[in-house]
């Protein structure tokens, strides 16, 4: 029996994306052992997951070296026939490299990429391509050679637990955002984000979503919004709960960021703002009812793949001239 192992402990929304790679492989194999390996933190997206046997969790935060080590000889242990990493940092490769698996595949851009039996390009497009390649392509292209070329679509899976919290709050019409972002560059300005829900039809409720952290720029949003139909649920939902709940909005607003991905995970309504990175890039939507709201070409934009921790420039224009005409496409639906 084959037994995979697939690696990403990189972010939440690159492991909303690795998901696209379980469903290829169990509809591929569907009698397989699949394992997920994920930095801890990113376990919750996994909960109840149908396919998974397994979620195996690197602990990066304390004694990270020992735990790495640790990880690597238990995964050596499990036997797995198939190493699949889409991580492209050294750490996982050397996971893969002591793994002992006839297959491991991953990205050249991986320091021990040598030790892999498939090596795959990972290749970044120009920033205005119109013809750019999605993650969820690029993370195809390390098992393509057994399946196809064709990827699956990332996919969560609230339980009915989650789904009934997220259904205490859905009794109304409603709108979800997700504001908070972990680089200043990718997020929406609270003055924005304030503006935009004063335009919203008054008819819909409006819940603001995030983890704890994110509580004092829900606040924030919620005073300047002066609205009465608000709800900041920052640090109250975890991650499937917050999926449920954004399953039935009429709309989700999210940043180029991890809830973007969650959308695409569950098909649901999206608009999504990218102030200074790019759609190009290969994160953007990946379902018909989602837009991308952005300025357009500027002198300064893209400033980097990833964000900063201010603007460049001093202007955020990318983030400032968004119009709102882009913000509000889908109202003129809704009564």
């Amino acid at each position: 029996m084959y037994k995979f192992l697939v690696i990403q402990t990189a972010f939440t929304g690159d492991v909303v994306l690795a998901t696209a790679v379980l469903e290829k492989l169990h509809s591929s194999f569907p009698g397989a052992h699949i394992d997920l390996l994920v930095r801890k933190g990113n376990e919750a997206l996994l909960n109840n997951h149908p396919y998974l046997n397994q979620v195996l969790i690197w602990d990066k935060t304390k004694r990270k070296f020992p735990h790495l080590v640790s990880m690597a000889f238990r995964v050596r242990r499990q036997h797995y026939t198939h190493v699949i990493n889409i991580h492209r940092f050294a750490s996982s490769g050397f996971i893969t490299w002591l793994s002992g698996a006839g297959y491991r595949a991953g990205f050249d851009k991986n320091p021990l990429s040598f030790c892999y039996t498939r090596k795959v390009k990972h290749v970044i497009s120009e920033p205005y391509s119109t013809h750019f390649v999605h993650e969820v392509n690029r993370n195809q292209q390390l098992i393509e050679d057994i399946t196809d070329s064709a990827p699956a679509m990332p996919a969560l899976y609230p339980h009915t637990k989650d789904q009934e919290v997220a259904a205490a709050y859905a009794g109304k019409p409603y709108v979800c955002i997700s504001p908070a972002s972990v680089w200043h560059t990718k997020q929406f300005p609270a003055t924005r984000w304030a503006t935009l829900i004063q335009k919203l039809p008054e008819n819909l409720h409006i819940f603001i979503l995030g983890g704890p952290g994110d509580k004092p720029l829900g606040d924030e949003i919620v005073a300047l919004s002066e609205r009465a139909n608000m709800t900041n649920l920052c640090g109250k939902m975890n991650y499937l709960q917050s999926v449920a709940l954004m399953r039935g909005a009429q709309m989700n607003y999210t940043n180029d960021s991890a809830p973007l991905h969650f959308a695409s995970a569950i098909d649901a309504p999206l608009t999504a703002v990218f102030c200074s990175t790019v759609p190009a890039f290969g994160f953007g939507p990946l379902r018909q009812q989602a837009r991308v709201a952005e300025v357009g070409k500027l002198y300064c934009r893209p400033c980097g793949l990833h964000g900063r921790k201010t603007c460049p420039e001093g202007h955020f224009k990318c983030a400032m001239d968004i119009p709102d005409e882009q913000l509000l496409w889908w109202t003129s639906k809704t009564t």
